[in-house]
């Protein structure tokens, strides 16, 4: 089991542009049986967190029903932005607080921390990332939201091309060194 934020970027480090748009990464080709696919990805996962601007942001661009089966969890101070048919639980507090649950609500599959960068830098600063997967694109946006607003240190595990992405998978430095010793 493992705490994964898997996301997508641009080469200058941004997960969306000023005009919170995707349309830089949704216009890529990739191969969606190549490596780092979303379908294999998805397959490990347990449970999810958000951040209430990606929350908002899914609930703009995929209306209606709600698109993961796994327990969901959106990171909020402000529950009532929750469609009344979704099935996610809010929360509103320490992240550290939060993991456990996430963790049990996976039963034994990882969690994914689905964003944005606040919420992937909250669960960084607590030690809780275990790996970041970054799909990279093959632009730069000048600004935007970064993938991941706080220091931390990474050492990278695998990487691959798929098609427009180079992909890579990151483990944090200090499980790295664990492993090793």
């Amino acid at each position: 089991m493992a705490t994964v934020y898997y996301t997508a970027s641009s080469l200058d480090g941004y997960i969306v542009d000023t005009d919170d748009s995707l349309d830089w990464l949704t216009s890529r080709d990739i191969n969606r049986a190549g490596p780092f696919n979303y379908d294999e990805f998805i397959a490990t996962i347990g449970a999810v967190v958000m951040g209430s601007v990606t929350y908002e942001w899914i609930v703009r661009n995929h209306p209606g029903d709600w698109m993961y089966e796994q327990p969901s969890w959106v990171i909020t101070h402000r529950p009532q932005i929750i469609e009344k048919s979704h099935p996610v639980d809010t929360f509103a507090g320490d992240v550290a607080e939060l993991h456990p649950k996430l963790v049990a609500a996976a039963a034994g599959k990882d969690v994914w921390v689905v964003g944005g960068g606040d919420v992937a830098a909250q669960f960084t600063s607590a030690g809780l990332i275990d790996e970041m997967i970054v799909s990279y694109a093959p632009c730069s946006l000048g600004s935007g939201s970064p993938v991941l607003p706080v220091r931390s240190e990474w050492a990278l595990a695998e990487s691959a091309v798929n098609r427009d992405f180079v992909c890579a998978r990151w483990v944090t430095a200090s499980r790295e060194n664990r492993s090793d010793g």
